[in-house]
């Protein structure tokens, strides 16, 4: 999942209400959490999801979209516990897990 926001508070607070959320509905704590609000890139691993938290620059800058443009989007609707692709994936792939690695920011 990749999601992002305006400004650092607010990466911290959807980084908190996700982590909240999950563990009320789901009973699950992420395996992992790397990356904080000042670094505009937040990443919780839950196993099968990973949660990307950008600032709105960080996103554009890294561009995860692309590395999974052949992944089907989901229509997520508030409170909802069942997800519909929005379009079927005809041929669906496992993409090896990605290694942790600490990308720094490109000179531009």
């Amino acid at each position: 999942m990749i999601c992002s926001g305006t400004s650092e508070p607010q990466l911290k607070a959807i980084s908190g209400e996700i982590h909240q959320q999950i563990k009320k509905e789901h009973g699950v704590s992420p395996h992992a959490v790397d990356g904080f609000p000042a670094s505009q890139w937040i990443v919780m691993d839950y196993g099968d999801v990973v949660v990307h938290i950008f600032h709105a620059l960080k996103r554009d800058f890294y561009g995860l979209e692309e590395l999974w443009s052949d992944a089907p989007r989901l229509a997520l609707t508030e409170k909802s516990s069942a997800v519909k692709p929005d379009k079927p994936n005809p041929k669906p792939r496992v993409k090896p897990r990605a290694k942790k690695v600490k990308a720094a920011p490109r000179d531009e």
